[in-house]
């Protein structure tokens, strides 16, 4: 059975297999190796005789890791099923992200799926447990933050059934967004091919500042790249301008990466990558990491002369910076948000300057870091008595991160400016918004922190304008109600009447001062026997091994939490007896199989 935790024994095994068949690489080869050269290279399952010319040869190649989410997860499960194998044969996780619609608010939303999509939950669980994959719950979180969270490292070859996968390169993964036939033919032991990528650099030097972003970064790189500059490359972010954005910020980037065409997007291994690793529990793979410095880095004479190793180098000072702001219906669509009141003036755009709602979150920026900085937006706002001008929607990337900003604060200050927090779900990014037609049917404007905006995206509707910027330029907006607001300049008015200026540097922690909030347990999960009828057990129930319980100071269960238990837990049992399980998080992750292998 595999091991479906990234353990620090799972990466080093994974380095060691890279040493050695990067030895191969470079002696045939013969040249420095680029980032993305040596994570895709060091993964090939024959390098002594694999082919390796960019844009022609295709690869095969040995991932470490296969996530589904719960749409396409249906049907590879359904195909994987007719390999007739007994258990997958790399680690592979399921996550109930994508059929909870945005409604009204979280637990009603949340509600409503469990009850509408009971069927769907019941297979996927079942599934997995039979077949020794992991199971995440409808409210543990959207795919790919739980994936930074719980399983990516710097290093690993991802692939997954959505197209944001690369968000796992904000932690130094090679993460590909693939079709659910590709990712079948991995979880029974095939190789995966892929087009060997061309190189593009994003070379970065100087800091972020002020209201400056990650989410900047790669809003201005959409704009020079366009949606169709990165088609079968890897865009790697190197550079000393690279070793000063969290991890968390490199994943927004990365995660974007996937508006440019590009096969994927990757930072190299760094200090803040370690930092974030410790952070969330899985320090114990620092060390690995740290023993194998030259396969998580291009090589020297690559970063120090880039335009001689990579087809395309964008260069970028992040000192330099403005906030960007991009849209509609094309994230290349770019500009800094200084010149956007001109455009929104001009008639011959048709923008329409009154917002008509303001929505923050999504996979691409639902962290802890972005949730602080927009709170802190919040609370200048509620400094001056203003509460936002616009419905206004939050949705956090998982139980995690909602769970510690509910236990820190910073969703009471989006909630007392009228925030609305939406379940910890895909919901309107990918259009599972059940909005009302009285807003969406004629022509509007929506500002967002999502990561795609073509016309129907988010609602269905043509007639809806998504304009897509960071999260606390959204919030800004969202006090403003109006486009051409920029918050760096203008004033807005507050309860006294008089001009209030939003402080000129959002501020936000990078990570809770505190250890993260995790409801049913602390710490990491932990193996046990299941019952003998397989039913499912959740943390917390008598009788339960090896897991410790949440510290009374770090908070309660809440209704939502209970609501997803009670529901998954009524489900009945897999169809045969399941050996072993692992339960994770708010809801549950099973790690099982079959008693009858």
């Amino acid at each position: 059975m595999v091991t479906i935790e990234s353990t620090a024994e799972v990466a080093a095994k994974v380095y060691e297999t890279m040493e050695r068949n990067l030895a191969i690489v470079r002696r045939r080869l013969g040249r420095p190796l680029t980032l993305a050269d040596k994570v895709l290279l060091g993964h090939l399952d024959d390098p002594e005789h694999q082919d390796m010319e960019p844009g022609k040869s295709y690869l095969m190649l040995r991932p470490d890791r296969v996530v589904l989410q719960d749409v396409l997860g249906q049907t590879a499960m359904l195909q994987f099923m007719q390999t007739r194998r007994q258990a997958v044969a790399v680690a592979t996780t399921i996550h109930c992200d994508h059929l909870i619609q945005a409604r009204v608010e979280g637990s009603a939303d949340l509600r409503e799926s469990l009850a509408e999509n009971q069927e769907v939950y019941e297979f996927l669980r079942s599934a997995a447990a039979k077949y020794g994959a992991g199971f995440w719950g409808p409210g543990a979180g959207i795919i790919h933050q739980v994936v930074l969270e719980q399983y990516a490292f710097p290093g690993a070859l991802i692939i997954g059934t959505d197209s944001h996968t690369p968000n796992a390169g904000g932690l130094g993964a090679c993460a590909v967004g693939v079709g659910g036939a590709d990712a079948v033919e991995v979880m029974a032991g095939l190789p995966w091919e892929v087009l060997y990528p061309r190189h593009i650099a994003v070379y970065l030097t100087g800091k972020l500042s002020g209201w400056t972003a990650p989410k900047d970064v790669i809003l201005y790189v959409a704009g020079q790249l366009t949606v169709s500059g990165g088609t079968n490359s890897i865009v790697e972010y190197i550079g000393p301008g690279a070793r000063t954005i969290s991890a968390t910020g490199k994943a927004t980037i990365t995660n974007m990466g996937a508006e440019l065409g590009a096969t994927t997007s990757m930072f190299p291994a760094d200090e803040r990558m370690a930092t974030y690793l410790r952070a969330t529990g899985r320090g114990d793979v620092v060390p690995a990491a740290t023993r194998y410095p030259h396969l998580l880095a291009p090589d020297k004479e690559v970063e120090d002369s880039p335009e001689k190793y990579y087809d395309r180098v964008v260069r970028l000072d992040l000192s330099a910076l403005e906030p960007y702001v991009v849209g509609p219906h094309s994230p290349d669509r770019a500009r800094p948000i200084g010149k956007l009141a001109a455009e929104v003036s001009d008639k011959a755009n048709g923008f329409l300057d009154k917002i008509s709602t303001a929505l923050i979150g999504s996979c691409t920026n639902s962290s802890y870091e972005d949730m602080s900085r927009a709170a802190d937006i919040a609370e200048q706002a509620k400094a001056h008595g203003l509460k936002t001008a616009t419905p206004f929607l939050v949705t956090p990337g998982s139980e995690q991160v909602r769970a510690t900003i509910e236990r820190d604060g910073q969703m009471q200050s989006l909630k007392d400016i009228n925030g609305v927090v939406l379940a910890n779900a895909c919901g309107p990014c990918i259009g599972q918004w059940r909005r009302s037609t009285d807003e969406a049917a004629v022509p509007n404007t929506i500002v967002t922190s999502y990561n795609r905006n073509f016309p129907r995206r988010n609602d269905g509707q043509p007639t809806t304008m998504n304009f897509i910027g960071s999260p606390e330029v959204v919030t800004a907006f969202a006090l403003a109600g109006r486009l051409s607001f920029n918050p760096i300049t203008d004033t807005l008015t507050g309860a006294r009447g008089s001009g209030e200026e939003l402080r000129s540097r959002p501020a936000g922690l990078r990570r809770p001062a505190r250890r993260w909030q995790r409801h049913h347990a602390e710490g990491r999960s932990a193996e046990r026997a299941a019952a003998a009828d397989g039913a499912l057990a959740c943390l917390g129930r008598p009788g339960l091994q090896g897991h410790a319980r949440a510290p009374e100071d770090q908070g309660q269960d809440h209704d939502r939490s209970h609501l997803a238990r009670r529901k998954l837990a009524s489900l009945p049992g897999p169809p045969r007896q399941v050996q072993r399980q692992h339960v994770h998080g708010r809801d549950q992750c099973l790690h099982g199989r079959s008693g009858q292998g």
